[in-house]
């Protein structure tokens, strides 16, 4: 495998293994996309709580048609390195369910940042680092004890403080981050990590290893996730957190923090308080 240059910051993602699990997914006979649509079902309820009527809309996606039913008017681009947008021609774009594999995620948010016009609304939907934290440490303790060392498995995914502070770094105004952590049950270990290839989140980091994981991790991990998540019927329970962003392009219409030292009246008189001097 060739090594990143000094000027070139290492892949986290092999596009390549991305497209053929997406393609995979939606070939099967019967896709795992329940998340994809909890996504989309709240996304769109967010939308109408938003008081403005959008009338140029673009979705950037790993999962195009199941947007695009949701969002026929929208124009709906690949979720590639260099986005298929136009600047300042969308006043919403939204992210959808991909930036978790972006190799460059602050990157993807300028470029849906350059896309809106002025004013414009960006609402992106994403994994946060709560999900799949139950098999991250089962996986992470059967290779260690089986194998004596690790590899990646799952993609690292970013807490909602990371991914709050990433809208401000793009030059989002208004940012705002909020999640909603789902809870999903299943037989074994192992129907879990066959929805997650029927969903197209099978294993596509660039650093993955390239040859089998050998049967006894993955039986050692089942037996480990099902002695710690197990409920009273015996089922594994697994956690996905999405994590929504919204954020403004920036405007002089949108409020303005005052400067540093304006204040025309005391918080103490604000608050209908006596105001204490500190002791020195």
């Amino acid at each position: 495998m060739p090594h990143p240059s000094a000027n070139e910051a290492p892949r986290l993602t092999d596009r390549a293994a991305l497209t053929r699990n997406r393609a995979r997914a939606l070939k099967a006979d019967a896709p795992a996309l329940f998340l994809q649509e909890a996504a989309i079902e709240e996304v769109q309820h967010r939308l109408q709580m938003v008081n403005r009527t959008f009338t140029n809309c673009a979705v950037v996606t790993g999962f195009p048609a199941l947007w695009q039913a949701a969002f026929p008017e929208a124009r709906v681009v690949s979720d590639d390195e260099v986005l298929d947008l136009e600047v300042g021609a969308y006043d919403l774009v939204i992210h959808a369910m991909a930036l978790h594999w972006a190799n460059d995620p602050v990157g993807q948010l300028i470029q849906c940042r350059r896309a809106l016009r002025p004013d414009g609304f960006f609402l992106g939907v994403g994994f946060g680092g709560q999900t799949l934290a139950e098999l991250r440490a089962a996986l992470a303790e059967a290779e260690v004890a089986v194998s004596g060392g690790l590899s990646p498995r799952v993609v690292p995914m970013a807490e909602i403080r990371d991914l709050g502070a990433l809208l401000q770094r793009a030059g989002l105004a208004l940012p705002v981050a909020d999640n909603l952590a789902l809870d999903v049950s299943y037989q074994t270990a192992f129907h879990l990590m066959r929805d997650l290839r029927a969903m197209g989140e099978a294993n596509a980091l660039q650093a993955r290893l390239r040859h089998p994981t050998k049967p006894a991790v993955l039986r050692r991990a089942a037996e480990i996730y099902q002695d710690h998540h197990a409920d009273g019927d015996g089922r594994i329970h697994a956690t996905y957190e999405l994590v929504f962003l919204t954020g403004w392009a920036p405007d002089d219409s949108q409020p303005q923090p005052l400067r540093p030292g304006s204040a025309t009246q005391r918080l103490a008189e604000a608050l209908g308080t006596q105001e204490t001097k500190l002791p020195d």
